[in-house]
């Protein structure tokens, strides 16, 4: 069965342990990062004639790294090959083959592979396949102080956290690229749903030459 992430959204304070612990366990130079945190609000705050105060206003945060997709579209306009399934089922790339195109940058919905200005190639989650394969969890997942993130074969996560959803406000339509991710929606991001919401950090979030 396709191994992936669960993410308690109803739990997740932003706190972006698993964003940093993930930087350290690959040593990625400053401003690269292979998962991210969205910081996402919407809603208003409006007083009325008689001076009431009301509020729709809601944020929550949203953890997210490579989903591992069952339909994985950076593998699929991969003109080389070098993005592969391996063979635990996790997306990653293969650096002797990987010309630095940047299709896959530019296909993948969640924005999980970027250029690496250093090496001039693909580069992104691999769901620390070293650590999974013998027996360990993906650091990001172990680091979590509030105990947000989960990683595994993702029918047992379904079963093991009921009431989940294929994605929350901001992400992609999960038919896009059938991800192996599970969301725990918190209120806000059921509220979101109704009424749309915006990324208010999305400078923190892009990699790109110049945050390295």
């Amino acid at each position: 069965m396709p191994l992936g992430f669960y993410f308690d959204n109803t739990r997740c304070t932003g706190c972006r342990t698993c964003a940093i612990a993930c930087a350290d366990y690959r040593d990625l130079p400053a401003g690269r990062r292979f998962r991210r945190v969205l910081d996402v609000e919407g809603g208003a705050t409006e007083e009325s004639a008689d001076g009431t105060v009301t509020t729709t206003a809601f944020a929550y945060h949203v953890s997210v790294a490579c989903n591992h997709c069952n339909e994985p579209a950076c593998v699929r306009v991969c003109p080389t090959g070098a993005m592969h399934r391996d063979d635990l089922g996790l997306v990653r790339v293969d650096a002797h083959r990987c010309i630095g195109c940047g299709y896959c940058t530019i296909a993948c919905p969640y924005h999980a592979p970027s250029i690496n200005p250093t090496t001039g190639q693909s580069s992104k989650c691999d769901g620390c396949a070293e650590r999974v394969a013998v027996g360990k969890r993906p650091i990001c997942v172990e680091a979590c102080p509030l105990r947000a993130l989960d990683f595994g074969d993702i029918a047992t996560l379904g079963a093991t956290h009921p009431g989940c959803a294929r994605q929350v406000t901001p992400l992609p339509d999960a038919s896009l690229t059938d991800p192996n991710l599970l969301v725990l929606p918190s209120e806000a991001a059921v509220r979101a749903a109704g009424s749309g919401g915006v990324i208010s950090n999305p400078r923190e979030i892009t990699n790109d030459a110049q945050d390295t």
